[in-house]
């Protein structure tokens, strides 16, 4: 539907769609320029009012009659503010000032005048509380899509970086940006990112990058490991950007997607760069170690304990008392009290968080340990697992590796031995068939094979011209 060049229309349809009267936050203002008649639509708390003034103060001078056939003749002319476009389609400019923009009605003109004089309400590009270092920068992404823009424009100066903006879905308009270098990118990668983000159809993004990353992917509900690698902080996005990759940043969400994702990215993290090749490398397979015995210790332990397979050698890992209680009911009830605690910290208020944490562990672990409901060596393989959880900046991915050691944990209790390479196979199945958003594959550079791309990643190499 298009602005038509009466201004009454035009100001009742913009009235009824926007809400004016209606939502106390959506403001109007009447004024002349000249002789004609103008009106000005903007959302309280997004219009910069200090720009707005100026423009509307040289409108108002304007003594003689503004003469303009076109709406682009009037911005031309007679509007001085550099981001100004004009618009005549209505649901765009509708679109346009809930987003933030100002539109500007003149009389005898058919459509309108789009202002991009936002000013979002944004709290301070602080570091975040996840992925912190020791050195480098210490700023992180915030809510604002034009603000964390800006953080990747001020770290990559080169004319090839492509912000792309896209708008997701006819219902929902959720602002989201495909962040790129133009000589570096895979186009068909690109171009994949592309049609899915064109094919969104939701009717809401409420929860930011989670609802665009579900709603790009297929359904794989049965299976846990994540398809997509966040991160909020910009030197970290930067670096993808440089090596390839494309970033997504979405409006409302600190958080930025990288794409392509593997299985191996999650290896990597900002400590690395921080300090010299040989402690960065020794850091990054320190956490490939923890990897592993994350997902294996306790189901492990548990197999050589049930199968009496803890003696000789192994005696020390024997239990040294007897139990009444079940030992694999005991390490689920381990599991269980972790997650019970992690839940209590995150909803309690801050000043009691880190006095609430430690007494419940204290309070609980000792009360079990003295009731006979766990042997204090359920306690220590527990907090190794979850303070080790901690080694890798992944939430998704620490918890798809707890849905993976309770399944070993049961299969262990059902079949042994068995029941353990039966889990084993099930978790190599599950990561060979799964489908990331784009890509080469989720095990890329092992499936398909590139030594070259396992070697970097596993290894942190120096920094030198064709490496990042």
């Amino acid at each position: 539907m298009r602005l038509s060049d009466d201004f009454s229309r035009n100001a009742q349809r913009l009235d009824a769609l926007l809400g004016v009267g209606r939502s106390f936050d959506v403001v109007s203002r009447d004024f002349f320029a000249g002789r004609r008649r103008c009106r000005l639509y903007t959302i309280d708390g997004y219009g910069d009012s200090a720009v707005l003034e100026r423009v509307m103060s040289h409108l108002m001078s304007l003594s003689s009659t503004v003469e303009a056939q076109t709406v682009q003749e009037f911005v031309d002319r007679f509007v001085g503010f550099a981001q100004a476009d004009a618009e005549d389609d209505l649901e765009r400019a509708v679109t346009a000032v809930l987003t933030g923009k100002t539109l500007l009605l003149a009389e005898g003109l058919a459509g309108g005048v789009l202002l991009d004089a936002k000013q979002f309400p944004a709290r301070g590009v602080e570091e975040p509380a996840s992925g912190k270092v020791l050195r480098g920068a210490h700023d992180g992404f915030i809510e604002t899509l034009t603000v964390n823009a800006a953080l990747l424009r001020r770290r990559i100066r080169d004319p090839r970086l492509t912000l792309e903006g896209h708008q997701i879905s006819e219902r929902s308009r959720a602002d989201v940006a495909l962040c790129y270098l133009e000589h570096k990118v895979d186009r068909d990668l690109l171009e994949e990112l592309r049609r899915k983000l064109d094919a969104i159809d939701v009717r809401s993004v409420s929860m930011g990058q989670e609802s665009i990353a579900e709603a790009m992917m297929k359904p794989q509900w049965w299976n846990p490991f994540p398809n997509v690698r966040y991160t909020e902080r910009p030197d970290v996005a930067t670096a993808c950007i440089m090596e390839g990759s494309v970033v997504l940043l979405t409006d409302n969400s600190p958080a930025a997607m990288i794409l392509p994702t593997g299985f191996f990215d999650f290896v990597q993290e900002a400590n690395d760069f921080c300090f010299p090749p040989l402690i960065g490398s020794y850091l990054r397979l320190l956490r490939c170690a923890v990897f592993l015995l994350t997902l294996f210790i306790t189901p492990l332990w548990y197999a050589l304990v049930k199968t009496s397979g803890a003696q000789g050698a192994l005696h020390f890992l024997a239990i040294a008392e007897d139990y009444e209680v079940p030992l694999l009911v005991q390490l689920l009830f381990a599991e269980f009290i972790v997650d019970l605690i992690k839940l209590t910290s995150l909803n309690t208020p801050p000043v009691f968080s880190n006095s609430f944490s430690m007494i419940g562990a204290l309070v609980l672990g000792d009360f079990a340990v003295q009731a006979h409901w766990l042997v204090p060596e359920v306690l220590a393989y527990m907090a190794f697992v979850a303070i080790a959880n901690f080694a890798q900046p992944s939430y998704e991915l620490g918890y798809a590796f707890k849905l993976l050691r309770l399944m070993l944990l049961l299969l262990v209790g059902a079949f042994d031995w068995a029941g353990f390479a039966l889990g084993c196979a099930v978790i190599v199945v599950l990561l060979a068939t799964n489908r990331p958003i784009a890509g080469k594959g989720y095990l890329y550079p092992l499936l398909p094979f590139d030594g070259r791309a396992l070697r970097e990643l596993l290894v942190r190499r120096p920094i030198s011209r064709e490496n990042t």
